[in-house]
């Protein structure tokens, strides 16, 4: 099953996605968390209704399929070894060593955007404005302290992300990741949530393409805590719930790590595909999103 959040009249609808044409399901059933809620074989039941609305699919405006959050957006650093180690010294002297668990950090639901929207880039607020490639998924059921064997069972479904950072700001701010991530209207998410049985996510090979040329590319499977592992990570002793969102590392190949260091500006396309999870396709463009702050410019700051 794919879900997505479509703009229809100017408000959300959650839809199916079959081939080519997207069957609306009932406004009143709901949001895609409140859905979520009810359980996979609620949505089944309302998805083998006969008098849903379809509309073709190139003719609508998909939204982030995740609107409505109850807490900030959970995140994983350093899930792929390559990526830590393509930045060992190249952190500002904030360098650790290799982590024996998880590493979790939030960023702000404000940054969702759309899976074809523009990203707005100021160089006031960020003079190294870099990309990542993610697979994101989102809870399914209320959850606490699952084991790794039951940690599947609590996911709902997968889709993309892309994690654009700030890395000046990171740095910044004593390396800790929040304010470096949480730049509104930056994080792109969809199109669509694709449930597991669909999906064979360990040998799903992740994407992102910056003006056509490949600049990361991995396996799921890469990860160097997988996604069961993850789960039964976080929601120890902490608990987990429907539509929450983890977004769950990216791989190596990162603008900051390059030699020489490669950073978005205007008028870049970045492009991020996943087997069987679509594509997001998002244009930077210029904006004012420092407005009148009197925080000095980020180079200045340097």
């Amino acid at each position: 099953m794919r879900l997505c959040t479509v703009k229809v009249s100017g408000h959300p609808r959650v839809g199916l996605i079959e081939a080519d044409r997207i069957r609306l399901l009932p406004a009143q059933a709901g949001d895609m968390v409140a859905l979520i809620t009810q359980g996979r074989a609620a949505i089944d039941r309302l998805a083998a209704r006969g008098d849903l609305e379809a509309v073709p699919l190139v003719q609508t405006d998909l939204m982030a399929p995740i609107q409505r959050f109850g807490r900030d957006v959970l995140c994983t650093g350093w899930n792929y070894w390559d990526h830590f180690e393509e930045s060992r010294g190249k952190r500002d002297g904030q360098d650790v060593d290799r982590p024996k668990a998880p590493t979790f950090f939030t960023k702000s639901p404000s940054t969702i955007v759309g899976p074809y929207g523009d990203i707005g880039l100021d160089g006031h607020i960020s003079a190294k404005w870099d990309y990542e490639a993610e697979v994101a998924l989102v809870i399914g059921k209320r959850c606490r302290s699952v084991s790794q064997a039951e940690a599947l069972d609590c996911v709902f479904g997968y889709f993309l992300a892309n994690d654009v950072s700030q890395r000046d700001l990171q740095r910044r701010h004593g390396g800790q990741w929040l304010k470096g991530k949480s730049i509104d209207r930056t994080m792109p998410i969809g199109p669509w949530i694709v449930t597991p049985d669909e999906l064979d996510l360990p040998e799903a090979q992740l994407e992102l393409r910056l003006n056509g040329q490949v600049m990361q590319s991995a396996f799921v499977k890469q990860m160097a805590f997988p996604i069961a592992e993850l789960i039964a990570e976080l929601s120890f002793g902490m608990t987990l719930e429907p539509g929450d969102v983890l977004i769950t590392g990216t791989p190596s190949g990162i603008g900051n790590a390059r030699e020489p260091q490669v950073f978005l500006k205007a008028g870049d396309e970045m492009v991020v595909s996943a087997t069987g999870l679509g594509e997001l396709r998002n244009r930077i463009v210029s904006a004012n999103l420092h407005g009148t702050t009197d925080i000095p410019s980020m180079s200045e700051a340097l």
